[in-house]
């Protein structure tokens, strides 16, 4: 019972909150108007006033943090629009209900309430007209309501639409994100950790048990243990190949000690078809892009070999003075699943990293995966602030 009071009482300080705000927009937006049309020329100086009396509402009453843009003459006009109209329609609807309400109380109070007889399609009612009332004034001012919240949310959008966000927003925006990227590459994480199971359990240990028969029945079996030791040696080395892909598929030491380039002509060499690359950067990326465009490009390169049956394949690598990005084209089928397991982790470690992922069609048919990561990793970067408009 606690808990349900408590958020009771938070939710009519809310309402309470946003009615007050609102009334208090309907006073400003009558002195925007006003001032719009009587006191133009002088804009300059009552212009930024105005827009901090704004902004203070908005942050005390709405809940709103707006930024510090100047107001133009767009958001003045509508803001005194939305005020005006939504404040006299939930004065007036207000009123009503209020009026419905008392005068029904009284009646039920002191008798004074006739016999209402209702007759509807199908249906026939005969109630107190208190009741009536009663209802009627609880349905005006649950419309009332209603349509403040909603004149609240199209100021708080008018406010980020010419405003701009504030500081607030901002955070809290970038909270989400984070929040939203984090769960994304420990689902990645999570993926690539099952992807090692499956390639040391479908190769690395059956190539293990295989060895060890062949050492079990050149032991048990001397008269054929030299052959059964030439066939365990070839297995080794299948075995210390197998293990090498393996190794290579989860991170490659070449990316390290040589850098993005030599990894990717080392993907280009093992692809099995022909793979161009032109690399554009200038110096060599940080080690978060780095190794998120290397990814991105073997596993496309992956993807193309495997299932689209391609026969040639283009990797192209180019950056600006604020992202680095990666853009494999190939001539194959097409048709790229984004929702593929390979893929969307491609896309859960790049959206970690602030950057943008695509697949679609390539201009001449088969599949283009890009990939673009900001320079600076996220930990050093400042949100910026959108010019407003208006």
């Amino acid at each position: 019972m606690t808990g349900t009071a408590t958020n009771a009482a938070v939710l009519f300080e809310t309402v309470w909150r946003r009615l007050v705000g609102l009334l208090a927009g309907t006073v400003t937006g009558a002195c925007a108007l006003v001032l719009l049309v009587a006191a133009w020329p002088w804009r300059g100086r009552w212009a930024p006033r105005l827009a901090a009396v704004e902004r203070a509402r908005l942050s005390a009453w709405l809940g709103h943090d707006a930024g510090p843009a100047v107001p133009g003459p767009g958001y003045l006009a509508l803001r005194g629009l939305v005020g005006l109209v939504g404040g006299y329609v939930v004065l007036s609807v207000a009123f009503v209900g209020v009026l419905f309400l008392s005068g029904s109380l009284w009646a039920m109070l002191y008798g004074g309430g006739d016999l209402v007889s209702l007759r509807l399609p199908g249906v026939r009612l005969a109630t107190e007209s208190w009741a009536i009332g009663v209802t009627c004034g609880l349905a005006a001012l649950g419309l009332s309501a209603l349509w403040c919240l909603m004149v609240v949310s199209a100021e708080r959008r008018l406010a980020v639409r010419f405003l701009g966000p504030g500081r607030e927003d901002l955070m809290r925006r970038r909270i989400a994100e984070l929040t939203a990227t984090r769960s994304g590459i420990v689902r990645a994480v999570d993926d690539e950790r099952r992807r090692i199971e499956r390639d040391l359990h479908d190769g690395v240990q059956q190539r293990g048990v295989a060895l060890a028969m062949l050492l079990g029945r050149a032991r048990h079996s001397p008269a054929l243990a030299p052959e059964l030791v030439d066939q365990a040696y070839a297995e080794t080395r299948r075995l210390l190949d197998e293990l090498r892909d393996v190794a290579w598929r989860i991170y490659p030491t070449a990316l390290d000690e040589l850098g993005l380039r030599a990894a990717l002509a080392g993907v280009a060499e093992r692809a099995g078809v022909p793979v161009t690359v032109h690399y554009g950067l200038r110096d060599r990326p940080v080690s978060e892009a780095e190794t998120a465009l290397y990814f991105v490009a073997r596993e496309a390169i992956t993807n193309a070999v495997k299932h689209s049956g391609a026969r040639d394949i283009l990797v192209i690598l180019d950056e600006d003075e604020r992202e680095v990005r990666v853009a494999v084209s190939d001539d194959g089928r097409g048709g790229a699943d984004p929702a593929g397991g390979g893929l969307s982790g491609l896309a859960r470690r790049v959206l970690a990293l602030d950057g943008r992922f695509e697949v679609g069609d390539g201009e001449g048919g088969g599949t283009r995966v890009s990939a673009s990561l900001p320079k600076q990793p996220p930990g050093e970067r400042v949100t910026g602030v959108r010019p407003p408009c208006g």
